[in-house]
């Protein structure tokens, strides 16, 4: 697409009917026709879900900072990262009142994460930059994820923490894959903030299934966390009732941490390597009727 195109979308995509903009932008990225009518596909799915399956309940569970009080609700305080804070803009936060280590990120946006290991030579100015751009602007309309509609746009600071597979690129994220309060896929990432940054599939009974996304797999099996069990009962806990949900989830030091809920795994974009998994794991979501 030429950049005259592009300054055309970027500048009418907000007055763009959901279903139009989405068949469009389907096009676009995945170079082939989005079928809404009869969806088969993982991805066609994802984005019939949007038009679709509008629970209320989703705007709490991706508000980075609402989630934790219905996190607290359904499982305990125990599975909440602390909070140091939140507020509605950058400058209104007190660094002196903050640890030597934290997190900083938005309420209302995905993968906008600043990690502070040391207040000293932290980029603040960098940090307020990016942070403060985000709160701009509402991250539905790009994508139509419709839960993030009306979710307000705070930054929240969250406790710093590692765990025993840390190597500089923060925790391990374990992102299970629910159909209906089904974990049937789990998704491992490590060292995202490095130079080897990886995913790995694995199915529900840990083995490992060599299909890509959105990074590379890794060369070798990782062992499977004696938490796994519990991590699996959690997954299905949180996701009873809803047709998918990805539920990431953290072992710090063998406790186990609430990360985030997401509903459309890339946006409902993601290019599988080999691309039959996009039909595969299409199967697994059944639509409500």
């Amino acid at each position: 697409m030429n950049s005259c195109m592009w300054w055309l979308l970027n500048r009418t995509y907000k007055y763009w009917p959901d279903s139009l903009w989405l068949r469009m932008l389907y096009r676009i990225k995945m170079h082939r026709k989005l079928h809404l009518r009869h969806p088969r596909l993982y991805t066609e799915k994802l984005q019939w879900l949007k038009l679709h399956d509008r629970n209320p309940l989703y705007s709490v569970l991706v508000d980075k900072y609402e989630v934790k009080q219905y996190i607290k609700d359904q499982l305990g305080e125990e599975y909440v990262i602390p909070n140091y804070g939140v507020w509605n803009h950058f400058d209104e936060i007190d660094f002196d009142k903050l640890p030597n280590q934290f997190i900083l990120k938005c309420t209302h946006d995905s993968g906008n994460v600043w990690i502070c290991k040391d207040k000293t030579i932290f980029d603040k100015a960098a940090a307020r930059e990016k942070l403060e751009e985000s709160l701009k602007h509402n991250f539905f309309w790009w994508t139509r994820e419709w839960p993030y509609k009306n979710v307000k746009g705070r930054i929240i600071a969250e406790k710093y923490m590692t765990d025993d597979n840390n190597d500089g690129g923060g925790l391990t994220d374990y992102k299970f894959y629910c159909f209906n309060g089904i974990p049937k896929l789990i998704l491992v990432a490590t060292g995202r903030f490095t130079d080897h940054f990886f995913i790995d599939y694995y199915d529900e009974n840990w083995n490992k299934l060599y299909l890509e996304c959105y990074a590379r797999n890794s060369d070798f099996v990782i062992e499977k966390p004696k938490s796994f069990d519990i991590m699996m009962e959690i997954a299905q806990k949180l996701s009873k009732g809803i047709p998918h949900v990805r539920i990431d989830l953290y072992d710090v030091c063998g406790h186990i941490y609430f990360g985030e809920c997401t509903f459309y795994e890339s946006a409902g974009f993601c290019e599988f390597n080999p691309p039959k998994w996009d039909a595969e794991i299409g199967e697994m979501l059944k639509l409500p009727s």
